[in-house]
């Protein structure tokens, strides 16, 4: 802040308010510059994550499509005779099988 001394005559007064405010309105227009630049990262940011997320939501439609065709069929199958039961019970005790063996991998890949 500027100095006030007595004695100093009022245009070197005016000449220290006026180097004053020009500083302040510096210091002001560089943080507006920063907050701006902020608002429109921000902003981008915001855009990125939109279609992201819009994109996800479209894997997200396709994947039900698909496990709703899969239960319909599953479906179809059990209501069927005798001989689709058997491959029935051979389809799930295979599935269970690699079911266990990706958790061994991934158990020892994770060690």
């Amino acid at each position: 802040m500027a100095e006030w001394g007595r004695g100093q005559s009022p245009s070197a007064v005016e000449d220290m308010l006026d180097v004053e405010n020009k500083r302040m309105a510096d210091s002001l227009a560089s943080k507006v510059t920063r907050l701006k630049s902020l608002a429109l990262d921000i902003d981008k940011d915001a855009d990125e994550q939109n279609r992201y997320l819009d994109g996800m939501d479209s894997d997200f439609m396709s994947v039900t499509g698909l496990l709703t065709g899969s239960v319909k069929r599953f479906s179809t199958m059990t209501r069927s005779g005798r001989d689709n039961r058997k491959l029935l019970c051979s389809v799930s005790a295979g599935l269970i099988v690699v079911f266990f063996i990706l958790y061994y991998l991934v158990s020892k890949a994770g060690t």
